[in-house]
Order: structure tokens, then sequence, then C-alpha cells
């Protein structure tokens, strides 16, 4: 089953980056002027939307539910570089900086899948897709505490943990839905 969920996976992230590295290379970086809480906002946005749409069971616009989990994914990414880059890091980053480094937090993330996939069996295949829309509405009301209290905790993990698991279950939403399925 590990093998199943690494190839969906790595399909689901594929797609994800295609449309992230085809964006930078429409509109540039401009998404290096967004701090923290606006890119935690953005998220909390596109779930807020998914979750009000599984509960009314009808969606006025047309932009399906999958494109906001694959913006959920994106914007987790985005948050992850921000954290990452110094603080006197360039506005306007290249293409090819910006492709290495969303692969490097994806590997990142890959070797927390393998590692949460081995301690949990994989429970997350037997989830609703409402619950884990619910989960990632819980990492952003945690994240957005987080940075109102300017990154200190007591005990609990930081802001990358939890975009780190935003990321993993937006992607198990998509191959719950047969994202993966659909290459091509």
């Amino acid at each position: 089953m590990i093998s199943q969920t690494l190839q969906e996976y790595n399909q689901v992230v594929q797609r994800c980056k295609d449309t992230f590295v085809k964006k930078t290379k429409d509109y540039g970086t401009a998404w290096r002027v967004l701090r923290l809480p606006s890119i935690t906002d953005q998220i909390f946005i596109k779930a807020q939307r998914i979750r009000s749409i599984q509960e009314k069971g009808t969606q006025l616009v047309a932009d399906d539910i999958n494109g906001e989990f694959v913006g959920i994914i994106n914007y987790s990414v985005i948050a992850l570089m921000q954290l990452n880059l110094p603080a006197d890091a360039p506005l306007s980053l290249s293409a090819e900086e910006v492709e290495r480094e969303y692969s490097r937090h994806i590997e990142e993330n890959i070797q927390l899948l393998n590692a949460k996939n081995h301690d949990y069996g994989e429970a997350w295949r037997d989830m609703r897709v409402s619950s884990i829309t619910d989960i990632i509405l819980m990492k952003l009301y945690r994240t957005k505490q987080i940075e109102d209290n300017e990154g200190q905790t007591l005990i609990s993990e930081g802001v990358e943990a939890n975009y780190r698991d935003m990321i993993n279950y937006a992607v198990f939403a998509l191959i719950k839905s047969g994202f993966a399925e659909k290459v091509g």
C-alpha cells in the first residue's frame, strides 16, 4: 500500500507543481509580498469554501473543490518557502529557483508522509474528505493562534509543522477524489 500511496502522492504533487510553475512564469513571484498571516488567510479562504460547498451540497462559482485543495497545497508550499527565505531575499526569484525550492519542500513532506504512514498505518484512507477538510481548518486555526502569539508556543509544534500537515491532508483529499488518476 505504501508504494501505491507514494505513486499517487507524487502524481498529485506533480500536477500541483506544474500549476505552480506555470503561474510563476505568468505572474513571477508576486506572492513574495505576502506576510505569513496573509498566506494563512489565503489557505483559510480556500478551506472555508470547501467546507461551505460540502455543507450546502451546491456551489455557485464554477471553480471545483479539487482546485481549492491544489491551492491549499501550493499556498502551504509558498508559506514554507517564505519561512525559509532570508529576510533580505529579493522579491523576484527565478522560476528555476522557485521550482527547486518547491521540490525540496515536497521531498521533506514525503519523508513526513512515510514516517506518519508507518506509525498510523494509512488511517487517512478510511477518513471522509469532509473530515480532512475539518482537520485542515483546525490546523489553520492553530496556525493563526501561533501567528497571533508571534510564533511563540509552550509545547506545540510551530507553524511549519501545520503547513506540512495541511499539504499532506490536501494531497490525501485529492487522492481520495481520484485526482491522481486524472493525470494526462
